[in-house]
């Protein structure tokens, strides 16, 4: 029996959220779509039962093998998937875009100015895979976001400082970094580092590490690590970045990001 079949078999989450999983495809998402549902808990006593107590390198491992059982998406599903994930708890017509925070017609994507398209907070030329199915298509790390602040962004490293965006205040830009703005910092940290974890170089694709520079180009790195660091503690996981992680287990990927259900495995880790 897979882990994935095991985890939803378990009853002491069936008692919080009864969503199943057979054979990689998933049941409807339930009613209620707040986080929450999953408690540490019974996440520790059955998803990450082969994580928790473990440090270092070995956390490192036992995470990459609990989170590389998923479902795979093509890249043209992740428009589907993405208006789910980013819905906006206000208005379920439109999502909210990463960096920019505006609420937008799902329905307005696209390559448009003014259109939202698909982010990778990864970008994708640090380890050259593109949108292959894989790293190019893991929603963990694909927000939805404005075309032309994302072609602004482009593939720069993340860190502190900059010149502030005009059409996005509260992000900031210079010739080899951006730092979004203070509400997402550590969903961006989160995301960094889940597909850290996640992909690590034994699937053909790249191994992908988080180190302490910017101006990376198109090694399979990304910093500012110690940036990172600080922007995850500072931005903890909040209501939103939760429920976008449920959503994803539930109905799409059926994998986690361990680092917004345990924070404190970022300094465990790096």
């Amino acid at each position: 029996m897979s882990r994935r079949h095991s985890f939803y078999a378990r009853p002491l989450l069936v008692a919080v959220a009864t969503a199943t999983v057979l054979a990689g495809t998933a049941a409807a998402a339930p009613a209620d779509s707040s986080p929450g549902r999953y408690t540490a808990a019974a996440l520790d006593d059955t998803y990450y039962q082969d994580a928790v107590g473990k440090t270092g390198a070995e956390l490192k491992a036992a995470l990459h093998t609990i989170i590389s059982e998923q479902t795979k998406l093509s890249y043209d599903q992740v428009w589907d998937a993405l208006k789910a994930t980013d819905e906006d708890p206000a208005n379920s017509s439109n999502v909210v875009l990463l960096y920019t925070g505006r609420s937008q017609s799902k329905n307005d994507n696209g390559g448009g100015s003014g259109q939202w398209n698909r982010e990778h907070v990864w970008a994708k030329s640090h380890g050259d895979f593109g949108t292959s199915t894989g790293p190019g298509t893991d929603i963990h790390h694909l927000r939805p976001e404005d075309v032309q602040v994302n072609s602004t962004r482009g593939n720069k490293d993340f860190d502190n400082g900059g010149s502030e965006l005009g059409d996005a205040p509260g992000n900031f830009t210079d010739g080899d970094s951006f730092e979004p703005r203070d509400e997402v910092k550590g969903d961006v940290a989160r995301m960094i580092l889940y597909m850290a974890v996640r992909y690590e170089g034994n699937d053909s694709f790249a191994d992908l590490e988080p180190n302490d520079q910017v101006d990376n180009g198109s090694a399979p790195k990304m910093g500012k690590l110690s940036v990172l660091q600080q922007w995850s503690q500072e931005d903890p996981p909040d209501t939103f970045e939760k429920r976008r992680n449920d959503v994803i287990f539930e109905q799409f990927q059926h994998n986690r990001n361990p680092f917004i259900d345990h924070p404190e495995w970022v300094g465990a880790i790096w």
